[in-house]
């Protein structure tokens, strides 16, 4: 029935949009952070382009008084899922207002407390539907010039799309006047409060570029930010088309579903990206960043009119990404992570049955077989053709809807390419063509080397030792070394030692925390070297090697908790947690363990951010530090909108259950819970 009803939604739409063209929206809204919910005035100006007697606009479970068209009260039927205006419509230009009352299930989310003094509330339109927490359009063709004016605390600050026009204070509140411009689909409209710090740069083209953080990650900026105007400038250079919005704004909100999300002029993303220097090195934001700025262009300049050419927005933000990325990690690099996707297509390839042009292909498809395709385009019809492509195929269809015939079209135009045979092999065949992939990743003299590793696998250590040893002391690109001490897994210690230590001595911090994973047993000769792993810049090398170190050496405990005892980590506390559960866990260490096992268990709770609380609850439960609090906690985790915490909860309460003792204190914290975990909970007790 779902997938029933989307098509007649869909059908609906395609309709509505031959008969009507909205043009513009202002909505006046109050959002109301205690209550959770978000109200005000809707103005939208639309033509009727031919009679019609029905106009519906999207709106889940809304509360809709004093509609009026053209100034005067009409008639309206609330569907709860759609507001619809019954009219004898002509051919023309209309005025319709009205006001609504919202409380959002999904789509809007609350997050923190006032008595926390950390609230911030943020939307994701993509996927959820923005008709959640505005009145407003679920089809993509539908694209109005969106204006908000938002009224809130004054204590917070507010980021909406386009410019800021104007910003006044009155009584305790502020009201913030968003404009745009250009029309957009609904998907792609936005909102972020809270308390944030801003940071203003400009691009070499003029674009003003704001960038934010929470004021306590002030320090922050540069590493996350690092190379953001760089890969501005590179990327309206390279697609050719001018930054269409007018201004760029970035927003780190916790608790965010997603990596990114690409709204229009304003781009939010999750504060796991938020980083220090030495966090950098392992949760760098470079990627997700240019993604997110490239769909600026591909995505919301022109959008795929539905899900079966969604590869010309994922397919041409991470193929961009990836050239952006290009621009400052090198060649080798861009290989390198064409190489790493070839792999994962090849691997599922051989059970996903979903090629790229469908709706309900896999997000590896839509991602990375959509950028390899374009990569194969780009170096079979030329670089210049290319450009030229991309750009005329953009100017052409700016704020439209497009298919992939539309981008076809633009190819047509420049060259003679066999366009049916390259949608054969690349977009309607599920096989990876391995053969033409790896004539192109071989251009690169890296994978001409890593290819070689990689042909020696199956070989014994004896024979390819010598070749190993000397591609760990060459020139050649990290990822090559990486693989090199991945293939020693298998191997005796002894015999690898050698090319561990070379491993080690490259200073590499990828390859030298390859050296970190790849071995769970430590030999007591190799302990002092696999100690200096403790000094890396890197918070997730010295999350593995500390637990190794402490595992494998016990008489050395003490020793490697003094050294690590003030270590925080990312800004999920990685390093923290697992300190106080070694801690917790080692008999003759001197410690107030009481104080240690609340503040592990305080992470647990819902006062922090849901990376946070995942890594302590693990930990908690695999070292069985576990009570009614814990048990809480983890009861929490089902409740909340991330599903892969709120999975994690589900699945770990399972597991407990098999415990008799562990069920009798499940059941006996429910009448402490509140109404969600209790239904939450009751549910998995009675599985």
């Amino acid at each position: 029935m779902k997938y029933l009803f989307f098509f007649i939604s869909t059908f609906t739409f395609a309709q509505q949009t031959q008969f009507v063209d909205f043009k513009s929206v202002l909505g006046k809204i109050s959002v109301n952070p205690i209550e959770k919910t978000v109200s005000g005035d809707v103005d939208y100006d639309f033509d009727v382009l031919k009679s019609i007697d029905t106009i519906k606009i999207d709106a889940q479970n809304m509360e809709f008084s004093d509609l009026k068209l053209n100034g005067k009260s009409i008639k309206f039927h609330n569907t709860q899922k759609q507001l619809q205006i019954i009219f004898s419509f002509k051919k023309g230009k209309n005025n319709l207002t009205f006001q609504y009352l919202a409380k959002p299930k999904q789509t809007m989310y609350f997050i923190g407390s006032e008595a926390n003094d950390n609230i911030q509330i943020w939307t994701q339109g993509q996927g959820r539907y923005t008709s959640h927490w505005f009145p407003s359009f679920d089809d993509v063709n539908e694209k109005v010039v969106f204006n908000l004016n938002i009224v809130c605390n004054k204590e917070y600050q507010v980021v909406s799309n386009g410019a800021l026009k104007f910003k006044s204070e009155l009584d305790g509140l502020s009201v913030w006047q968003y404009q745009m411009q250009k029309p957009m689909s609904s998907y792609l409209l936005m909102l972020a409060i809270g308390k944030f710090k801003k940071n203003s740069q400009k691009s070499n083209s003029g674009i003003p570029l704001e960038m934010y953080l929470e004021p306590k990650d002030a320090t922050k900026f540069e590493p996350t930010y690092r190379d953001s105007k760089r890969m501005f400038d590179f990327l309206e250079k390279e697609i050719g088309v001018k930054f269409p919005w007018g201004i760029y704004k970035q927003v780190p909100v916790r608790d965010f579903l997603y990596a990114g999300m690409e709204n229009t002029s304003a781009t939010l993303f999750n504060t796991r990206f938020v980083v220090d220097s030495t966090g950098f090195e392992d949760r760098s934001y470079t990627n997700v960043n240019a993604h997110e700025l490239a769909h600026q262009w591909f995505g919301n300049l022109v959008t795929a009119e539905s899900g079966k050419h969604h590869w010309l927005q994922e397919g041409f933000a991470t193929y961009y990404a990836l050239l952006a990325e290009k621009e400052i990690y090198g060649e080798d690099y861009f290989y390198s992570k064409l190489y790493e996707s070839a792999q994962q297509l090849k691997f599922a390839s051989r059970t996903d049955t979903i090629p790229v042009l469908n709706t309900k292909a896999s997000s590896l498809t839509f991602y990375q077989k959509g950028a390899w395709a374009l990569f194969v385009l780009h170096e079979e019809i030329g670089d210049k053709a290319f450009k030229k492509v991309v750009k005329n195929y953009l100017k052409k269809h700016a704020f439209q809807s497009v298919n992939t015939q539309d981008f076809f079209a633009e190819i047509k135009k420049v060259s003679d390419y066999d366009l049916d045979n390259f949608s054969k092999v690349w977009l309607e065949s599920t096989v990876f063509n391995t053969q033409q992939s790896n004539s192109l990743l071989l251009k690169n003299k890296s994978i001409q080397t890593l290819f070689e590793v990689e042909k020696l696998k199956k070989k014994p250590l004896s024979e390819k030792k010598e070749f190993l040893k000397k591609t760990l002391q060459s020139e050649v690109h990290f990822s090559v070394k990486e693989a090199v001490v991945n293939q020693l897994k298998e191997d005796r210690f002894r015999e690898k030692e050698s090319l561990l230590t070379l491993a080690l001595e490259t200073k590499n911090i990828p390859v030298r925390q390859a050296v970190a994973a790849s071995l769970n047993e430590i030999s007591e000769s190799f302990r002092t070297q696999y100690e200096t792993l403790l000094e890396d810049k890197s918070y997730q090398t010295q999350e593995i090697t500390l637990y190794n170190l402490w595992n494998n050496f016990p008489e050395q405990r003490i020793q490697y908790l003094d050294k690590s005892k003030t270590w925080m980590g990312f800004n999920d506390y990685n390093l923290r947690t697992l300190w106080l559960t070694l801690a917790l866990s080692t008999p003759n260490y001197t410690v107030d363990k009481v104080a240690l096992a609340n503040e592990l268990i305080q992470y647990s709770s819902i006062n922090y951010e849901a990376n946070t609380r995942q890594n302590a609850l693990e930990k908690l439960l695999a070292f069985k530090i576990i009570n009614d609090v814990v048990l809480g906690n983890l009861v929490n985790a089902t409740t909340h909108h991330m599903w892969q915490f709120s999975k994690f909860g589900r699945d770990n309460i399972r597991k407990l259950l098999k415990n008799p003792e562990m069920r009798v204190s499940l059941e006996r914290i429910v009448p402490d819970l509140n109404q969600a975990e209790q239904f939450q909970l009751n549910r998995l007790l009675k599985e």
